[in-house]
């Protein structure tokens, strides 16, 4: 399994959580992004700055994503990319996508954007903090136990 990071806006809270991961599993990991993002060292962890453009992350990540390697990213079409090479996604808050939920997620994604460029204003999703980050260390806990048995 290759662990994938999507660069763009990673939260500082989860650099020590992922690198920690990376350390005790000897695992494989990649930080996609399209301006240098520092996650943290190790000799698991390679950087690749892809040029500037709104999808070129993403693009790069799905052309070397395969079958169960894990992407990290808040990216829900990103996700869904990644659900449909058999792979597996997870966003910074903890949520585990799957097959069985993606398409709802990219359904609610679509429509908010579709509410905002009616100019509709629906915020944003709330401050990252402390909670979101346990959650996220506890999903990713499960997943490594789960799928590197």
């Amino acid at each position: 399994m290759t662990l994938f990071i999507d660069g763009d806006a990673f939260p500082n809270l989860l650099k020590p959580i992922v690198i920690k991961a990376i350390e005790r599993l000897k695992l494989q990991t990649y930080v996609i992004a399209n301006k240098k993002i520092n996650v943290g060292k190790s000799k698991y962890l390679d950087y690749l700055i892809v040029e500037q453009g709104a999808d070129e992350a993403d693009n790069k990540i799905v052309e070397m994503v395969v079958e169960n390697d894990l992407v990290i990213t808040a990216d829900i079409p990103l996700a869904d990319r990644i659900i449909s090479k058999n792979a597996h996604a997870i966003d910074h808050r903890g949520e585990l996508y799957s097959v069985e939920n993606i398409k709802q997620y990219l359904t609610m994604r679509n429509f908010m954007q579709e509410m905002r460029d009616a100019g509709e204003v629906t915020g944003g999703p709330k401050a990252f903090g402390q909670k979101d980050a346990q959650n996220f260390a506890n999903q990713l806990n499960a997943f490594f136990q789960k799928t590197l048995k």
